[in-house]
């Protein structure tokens, strides 16, 4: 009962995954003795199910990535953070806390609980483990306040725009601090509640009109006549 792939390999519509006696799982099809993939995307094997995630509009962790994730689960000495990738990601408290701590004393729910908001960077991620992170290092760790706005991953190059130029001038323009993760998330915290919604806005118009020239200009224009609204 051959399978032709490994768990985590990224696998396209048709591929063989397998023959023999297995399940076929969600994104897989079978045919007689064979299930095939039908989607792009990550296999999976659990036990005799075979299933493939889903590619489509889903992020896939890099070492150095910078991500915004959300804490989902807690245990003694390691948080569970949902990233918008297939598999949750794992914060070890030795990877936060900048001294060794006694878990039997040590309460790390004290620090980040379950629905805090983290931005962090991609340690490790290969077949073998889930992805790893950490926040020592300089910007990241606990995000209070703001909001978070969802875009597509393969847009964040162009928020960021050349050597940071988008971003930087969106910044300077209303006055907010803004987080950028790699995985398609933005966070953005303002005095006004409603600068947020013009990120929001200008987020918006990047995603609809990020492959034409002149975008930068537009933006600027954009910001700059819903301030002037805003602040009549």
């Amino acid at each position: 009962m051959p399978i032709y792939f490994q768990s985590k390999d990224i696998v396209l519509p048709g591929d063989l995954l397998a023959e023999g006696d297995y399940k076929a799982g969600t994104g897989t099809f079978k045919e007689n003795s064979k299930i095939y993939s039908a989607v792009i995307g990550l296999f999976e094997i659990r036990g005799k199910i075979l299933r493939v995630i889903s590619l489509e509009g889903t992020y896939i962790p890099r070492p150095n990535d910078v991500v915004i994730g959300k804490i989902v689960d807690v245990s003694p000495t390691n948080w569970k953070v949902e990233i918008r990738a297939p598999y949750l990601a794992n914060l070890p408290a030795a990877n936060y806390f900048e001294k060794p701590i006694d878990p039997l004393r040590e309460d790390i729910r004290r620090h980040l609980n379950v629905g805090d908001v983290i931005v962090a960077k991609i340690v490790s991620f290969n077949r073998t483990q889930d992805p790893l992170l950490t926040t020592k290092e300089r910007g990241l760790g606990k995000l209070r306040g703001g909001r978070i706005i969802e875009m597509a991953c393969t847009k964040i190059p162009r928020l960021i725009g050349r050597k940071g130029s988008m971003v930087n001038m969106i910044k300077e323009e209303t006055g907010c601090r803004i987080v950028v993760g790699q995985n398609g998330r933005v966070w953005v915290s303002c005095k006004k509640p409603e600068y947020e919604e013009l990120i929001e806005k200008v987020i918006r118009k990047i995603e609809l009109e990020a492959h034409t020239s002149g975008l930068t200009d537009r933006v600027r224009e954009l910001i700059r006549r819903e301030k002037g609204r805003l602040e009549k």
